[in-house]
């Protein structure tokens, strides 16, 4: 079987040196109906780490999610072991994993894209066509938590979204069994990708500036937008290089050099997430996309194979990634579409695994790309069905399938696969 743990990672920066009040983001002049007493006071995120009995190959992976400050009602729930601040870390995750049930860590595995034009099934939804929160809906689609929510941006403006974030956050915590927390993501290529969010230049263009002080700011601006909205993880930088114009997607890169590309993308991921070991309120996790060889695709297309060898890879494709995970400590990382040597990304043991977790010590999160898991099915055929797209990703070293949860065939797969 599989245990999956998650344990809340210390911060004392979350609610500030003296007490438990917090905001959903650094807003100025909050209004008072955004605030609550959180008994996570001195906590932010908690990590989520796979030991899998039965896949030797896959070792104990310590997942580090940086800068989750929950705004949580203090009195809708007991002073649990696991909600006491003045406990040791190591007890109170132990206490929250002993608490779990199976269908309540594999809901940590998943997350949603309430978005109607990829969705057609209105059973599935729990945000209503207003873009209104439906607790009924969330009732039934939610009762066992969820890891994570994509893109709460989408048609609302700031402080919509911040309500809608703030609204849904407050519900998972006070009504769900365990009160797991969300980890809302959002685009931040150039800026927070939202309506009215700041558009900065492409980042082709911030790194032809070759001016690391001034990427630094822009992303550290992006992420005070962003967090103020709700959002706590950003799926940038891109540090891909752009080695063939026909790909169609050279501008979120910062060109072809690794050099450049891993100075600017060093740059970006401190501006997202600060310069301090923890992150504190006024910025985001930052997801290093896509791993790996993805801007040299055969045929130029999107999700075409890398077929370069070892060395090539490591010393060109590589370096950015290794870069910014050793220089800057990038909380998350996302994989690529694409093959290498035969092998999907998202299936990937050998980067997944051997290189990013053992030879680079990563301890942060893996999300799927959007689709990336089902792909492994329905695009490389490596597998005969979702079920086991979504076991192989789990093994190879995927911690989250980002728009998964229960009700999905690949978040259905990995309980069969456990429960086994």
């Amino acid at each position: 079987m599989a245990i999956i743990i998650y344990a809340l990672g210390k911060h004392r920066e979350a609610h500030g040196a003296t007490g438990g009040e917090c905001t959903i983001g650094p807003m100025r002049n909050t209004p008072a109906s955004f605030r609550c007493r959180s008994p996570f006071h001195g906590l932010c995120g908690f990590w989520k780490c796979a030991i899998k009995k039965s896949v030797p190959r896959l070792p104990l992976i310590g997942l580090l999610i940086l800068s989750m400050f929950l705004c949580i009602p203090a009195q809708t729930q007991e002073q649990l072991p696991y909600r006491n601040p003045a406990l040791p870390i190591e007890q109170r995750v132990a206490d929250l994993l002993a608490r779990m049930t199976l269908e309540e860590k594999i809901a940590q595995l998943g997350g949603t894209w309430q978005n109607r034009k990829v969705e057609h099934d209105e059973t599935k939804f729990f945000v209503g066509k207003n873009r209104e929160f439906l607790p009924d809906r969330a009732t039934v689609l939610l009762k066992d938590g969820l890891g994570g929510m994509s893109r709460p941006s989408e048609d609302r403006p700031p402080r919509e979204m911040a309500e809608f974030t703030n609204t849904l956050q407050k519900w998972i915590v006070g009504q769900t069994r365990l009160g797991i927390p969300i980890l809302f993501h959002d685009e931040c290529l150039h800026g927070h990708v939202a309506p009215r969010g700041t558009s900065y230049p492409q980042a082709i263009a911030l790194a032809s500036t070759w001016d690391t002080t001034l990427v630094q700011d822009v992303f550290s601006a992006t992420a005070l937008e962003t967090r103020a909205r709700g959002a706590h993880q950003c799926l940038a930088p891109v540090v891909d290089l752009a080695r063939d114009p026909r790909w169609g997607r050279t501008e979120e890169t910062y060109g072809e050099d690794p050099y450049l590309t891993s100075r600017i993308g060093v740059a970006a991921v401190r501006g997202l997430q600060g310069d301090s070991p923890t992150i504190d309120k006024s910025h985001v996790m930052a997801t290093l996309k896509h791993f790996a060889v993805h801007g040299q695709p055969e045929s130029g297309t999107n999700v075409g194979p890398g077929s370069y060898s070892e060395r090539v890879v490591r010393e060109y494709f590589l370096k950015p990634f290794q870069t910014a995970i050793q220089e800057a400590r990038a909380a998350s990382l996302m994989p690529s579409y694409n093959e290498v040597d035969g092998i999907p990304n998202h299936s990937n043991q050998h980067l997944l695994d051997d290189v990013l977790r053992h030879e680079w010590a990563f301890q942060g999160l893996v999300v799927s790309d959007y689709f990336a898991v089902r792909d492994l099915n329905t695009l490389h055929h490596i597998v005969e069905n979702n079920e086991l797209a979504a076991k192989t990703a789990l093994e190879s070293g995927v911690d989250v399938n980002v728009i998964a949860r229960m009700t999905d065939d690949c978040q259905q797969g990995i309980a069969k696969f456990l429960k086994k």
